[in-house]
């Protein structure tokens, strides 16, 4: 473990706004950070969807003579939640104040950044809440579990990445949460861009992500990104049938197939060169206790990592995926991609085992941007 930490880059999360939770978008790519504003309002409803809860309240005075509607962003009823929060904890007759950056497109729409009535913060979100109600400081150490002839269980809830986005290995590069460079300066040193991928990734990046088609659409989140929500991902092992699903807690609850069987690499009904797939074809084999798994197949309409890195249908992906004990699950994936990066690149994370939740329920579309 000592020598995995010191091959691993350090991603230190700076939240660029104080009050940003997790969500499925950093909060300025429809926020404005510079113009923020304090108004007060009756609440008139509750939206409690994901994947971002709102309030509702009637503002008066702001249009002499009439009442105006406004829409107050949360973050995720998932988080919420967590923090002892329900659809009924505001009921509507309440009047509040609320606090935030206002909605870049000139709506009515303001980001609950503080939120309070007769001098009670609503809706508050604390850090490290998410990895409290996993219990992980409640683990034991123990070896790696096995089956009965001796390979890796990887079954299980794996969550709380050290990586939130795709950053090649040895680079120490700050970022936040959703993968946006504290200094854009550092770009070229996150992959091996080719001139047009490293341009386009920085319009993603100083656009605040606001293009990320999982926010616009609610695209799965193909390739790695599955593997970057701090909601996490869960494999279940059917040997019975030579396969392994993989279930993930973001985007739309999403779920892949990886293939044991021993098949070619090479399309299906499901998938091939004439309709590629948001999560490829992927087939694998074990090497000693690793996990091989070789993915091709992939279309153009996603974002296959956080912080918007590029890619073209020329994807391939190799990943590595290692239960390295009863509690850490090791992911490195090498990048193969010539239409977008001059060279292979591997980038690797860590994830930890949760064994006292199953995924949380997660639908980009209950509640569209």
């Amino acid at each position: 473990m000592i020598r995995l930490r010191k091959c691993l880059g350090t991603i230190v999360l700076a939240a660029l706004l104080s009050a940003q939770a997790w969500a499925h978008h950093p909060v300025q790519a429809k926020f404005d950070p510079t113009d923020t504003r304090t108004v007060t309002g009756v609440v008139t409803g509750v939206d409690w969807a994901n994947p971002h809860a709102h309030v509702f309240i009637n503002v008066e005075g702001e249009i002499p003579g009439k009442t105006s509607n406004w829409a107050v962003e949360l973050a995720s009823p998932i988080e919420l939640e967590w923090n002892g929060w329900r659809e009924e904890s505001v009921a509507p007759g309440t009047r509040i104040t609320v606090q935030g950056p206002l909605a870049r497109n000139g709506t009515r729409q303001i980001w609950g950044e503080a939120i309070s009535t007769d001098g009670r913060r609503l809706y508050t979100v604390e850090e490290g809440t998410f990895e409290s109600a996993l219990g992980l400081d409640a683990r034991t150490p123990g070896a790696t579990p096995r089956w009965p002839d001796g390979q890796p269980r990887i079954s299980g809830y794996w969550a709380v990445p050290n990586r939130s986005s795709l950053v090649e290995d040895g680079m120490e590069i700050s970022m936040d949460a959703f993968g946006l460079l504290e200094n854009l300066d550092d770009a070229p040193r996150v992959a091996p861009f080719q001139p047009w991928a490293r341009d386009l990734y920085l319009l993603r990046q100083r656009d605040s992500l606001a293009s990320d088609p999982m926010f616009q659409y609610c695209m799965p989140p193909g390739g790695p990104r599955q593997f970057q929500s701090p909601y996490g991902i869960q494999f279940a092992e059917q040997r019975e049938r030579q396969r392994i699903f993989v279930l993930m807690a973001a985007g739309n609850h999403n779920w892949r197939l990886i293939y044991t069987d021993g098949r070619d690499q090479k399309g299906d009904i499901d998938g091939d060169d004439n309709n590629p797939l948001f999560y490829g074809r992927a087939v694998a084999h074990w090497e000693g206790d690793t996990l091989v798994v070789d993915t091709k197949g992939f279309n153009e309409t996603f974002w296959f990592s956080n912080g918007g890195l590029p890619h073209t249908s020329k994807l391939h992906l190799i990943e590595r995926i290692s239960r390295l004990d009863a509690n850490t699950l090791q992911y490195a994936v090498t990048v193969d991609d010539p239409g977008a990066y001059t060279r292979p690149w591997t980038s690797t994370a860590i994830l930890q085992w949760v064994p006292t939740m199953e995924l949380p329920e997660y639908f980009c579309q209950d509640n569209r941007p």
